[in-house]
């Protein structure tokens, strides 16, 4: 409750101080891409820098350089138009908000990134301090804030979570914990797993983090990949200078649109069995053959046909031995 009627307080002196700072066209334009926080995300971060203060965690100066990445990282790639309207809004108004890092538990006086590595870097570009909360949490603390940050402000995509857990179960965090990072049940863990594993890692690469495309169309990726040869034509496909060349925004949809085509199978020639037929000894015996290659049929109608047919049978042995030594000849 008393978070709530801080936030109130804070929101009803929200007109004097909008009047007296308006905000740049650099940070109007950061918002316009989506990047930047709203008037009333503002204020949330206000009261939730109040409220961390209250709670005892303070909030102070530290050196880019002092900072190292996370281990578990869950971006693959990111806007360079995004992150230039990012360093512009510090550099005129300020971070609004501060990072969260943790003790580097093998260097002194060092720490590592939790959440906030696109405002570290952008503070490096800037050369100034980054503004940070500090907490002594281990890794499965970590993961957890790590991926509840990420998932609460919709920054991440299917594939990049995707990835992400795929990393933390494989760094041997157990399943309840990746759950609980990135705020998903069993089975979107499981679908998520099952694209990770089955996508290749070339086709990843060149794909990035495929901002737009959801579950369904990575899990229909996943399934033709998993047709025989489409994952071979996938690879040989990334690997073009054509595909190099695309926007990576339009790559999935070539991609997909391409393993969708029909593969052009080569009709077998049937050949059908050679026959022949004729007769013998005055046409007392009637013969009749059929030649498939590996089977041969011999037939023959005659008024002694079955005794004929027993002695064929009773000297089929002999006969195929003396074939055998005429094709030794």
């Amino acid at each position: 409750m008393a978070r709530k009627h801080l936030l109130a307080n804070i929101g009803a002196a929200a007109p004097d101080r909008q009047a007296k700072n308006s905000p740049s066209e650099n940070r109007a334009e950061y918002a316009r891409r989506g990047a930047s926080r709203s008037m009333k995300q503002s204020l949330d971060e206000m009261a939730e820098n109040s409220m961390r203060v209250l709670e005892g965690e303070t909030i102070i100066s530290l050196d880019p350089d002092l900072l190292e990445a996370s281990p578990f990282a869950d971006r693959i790639d990111s806007s360079d138009d995004d992150f230039a309207a990012l360093v512009a809004a510090i550099a005129q108004a300020g971070q609004s908000s501060p990072i969260l890092v943790r003790p580097h538990p093998d260097v002194a006086g060092r720490f590592i990134i939790v959440y906030g590595h696109r405002r570290v870097r952008a503070a490096r570009q800037l050369g100034i301090p980054v503004r940070a909360v500090v907490k002594p949490i281990e890794d499965i603390g970590h993961v957890i804030a790590q991926g509840q940050e990420n998932t609460a402000r919709s920054d991440l995509t299917f594939i990049e979570k995707a990835l992400f857990g795929r990393k933390l179960i494989g760094s041997g965090i157990d399943k309840e914990t990746v759950k609980s990072a990135l705020t998903i049940d069993d089975t979107l863990l499981s679908r998520m797993l099952a694209v990770a594993q089955h996508v290749p890692e070339d086709v990843l690469d060149a794909l990035g983090s495929a901002r737009g495309v959801g579950r369904d169309r990575w899990e229909e990726l996943k399934k033709l990949l998993l047709l025989p040869g489409k994952a071979a034509l996938a690879s040989n496909l990334v690997w073009s200078d054509e595909f190099a060349r695309m926007e990576i925004g339009e790559r999935f949809s070539v991609l997909l649109s391409e393993l969708k085509k029909k593969t052009k199978s080569k009709k077998t020639a049937i050949t059908r069995p050679e026959e022949k037929s004729w007769s013998l000894a005055e046409n007392a015996v009637k013969v009749a053959t059929k030649d498939s290659g590996k089977g041969f049929i011999l037939a023959f109608k005659a008024k002694d046909a079955s005794r004929f047919g027993a002695y064929l049978s009773e000297h089929l042995e002999r006969l195929y031995e003396e074939f055998q030594k005429t094709e030794q000849m």
